[in-house]
């Protein structure tokens, strides 16, 4: 049995008895106790029993829902959408969706998942992944002209998340060069781009997007070696999964067919308008090279700008690391 109708029964944070689930699900009440059991086992939420109540989450959930987030789009949106996937439990979205490419998906597939086991940030960090807590997405999408083409599209995707963040009641979101979206300094969502086929002519490419929506009180965050933050934190409310999902595929899905035809080029503006570190002092790491200067913005093509002692210099992607100066 799939975890999610009893989740779903259960999700409202209210106490149902096992009789009830029983009947709900036509399964035996033993088969309701194994099945909270292995939620527990396999989610890391915590289910309260009390005798003469029955069995409720110790704090509702929402989960993902495939037919609630299409019917918030508008059809223009949707007609973009190609395939939907919503998983309980993947091992990493991107992954799946260079699965998917391999096996002939095109643009518009979609993979979303309540947790991931093996989610990965830029440069192989490991992305905390509590279950039914955040959002872990990855959009499969084609582009012509191989890597070049690709120049600043995780920055553009970057404004797009910002605009669904706005959507949903979050103010002051700042983005940090190459793939960062922020709130008061900490990380509020991150953006990791991989490609496939052709390196100098049609490609495929993921677009993974973490964010984090309600991450406080998950007994992950431990391992977060960042200072990080959460929607929930920065709106000063709960927002919808849901909600925040359908808001991230209506500006991401238009950004990247915009993108295909103009580049970063249309998107620079907004991004600029974002920039978290414009004018501050900086430190870039290349390996073991250290650059010092003042962030000075970005190029029509994503590069990054710093004024340095010796003058203003560009830094592409790859293994850079842009931090503010000590």
């Amino acid at each position: 049995m799939s975890l999610s109708p009893i989740l779903r029964a259960i999700a409202d944070g209210e106490f149902h008895s096992g009789e009830e689930l029983a009947r709900l699900l036509g399964v035996s009440r033993t088969a309701v106790w194994k099945q909270l059991q292995k939620i527990q086992a396999q989610t890391g939420l915590s289910i309260e029993s009390v005798k003469g109540r029955g069995y409720r989450l110790a704090e509702p959930l929402e989960l993902l829902d495939r037919e609630a987030v299409v019917a918030a789009l508008a059809e223009p949106i949707r007609s973009l959408l190609t395939g939907f996937e919503i998983h309980e439990e993947i091992d990493s979205t991107n992954r799946a969706a260079l699965q998917r490419a391999q096996d002939g998906s095109g643009r518009g597939h979609i993979i979303v998942a309540e947790r991931q086991t093996a989610g990965r940030g830029r440069r192989g960090r490991q992305w905390v992944s509590p279950f039914g807590r955040n959002i872990y997405f990855s959009a499969l999408w084609e582009f012509d002209g191989g890597a070049a083409a690709l120049e600043g599209l995780s920055l553009a995707v970057g404004v797009a998340v910002a605009s669904a963040l706005k959507d949903v009641g979050v103010a002051g979101i700042g983005l940090k060069w190459p793939n960062d979206v922020v709130w008061d300094g900490r990380k509020l969502a991150g953006i990791l781009l991989e490609m496939v086929g052709d390196a100098a002519g049609r490609c495929q490419v993921v677009i993974g997007i973490g964010i984090n929506v309600a991450m406080a009180g998950s007994e992950q965050t431990a391992a977060i070696d960042q200072p990080w933050v959460d929607v929930a934190t920065a709106a000063g409310r709960r927002v919808s999964r849901n909600q925040l999902l359908a808001a991230l595929l209506t500006y991401l899905l238009p950004l990247l067919q915009r993108f295909e035809r103009e580049g970063f080029a249309s998107t620079h503006a907004e991004w600029s308008a974002l920039d978290s570190f414009f004018g501050r002092d900086v430190s870039v790491h290349l390996g073991e090279t250290l650059v010092l200067g003042q962030a000075a913005g970005v190029t029509s093509t994503g590069a990054l700008l710093v004024d340095t002692p010796q003058g203003r210099q560009q830094f592409h992607g790859g293994e850079v690391s842009l931090r503010l100066a000590l």
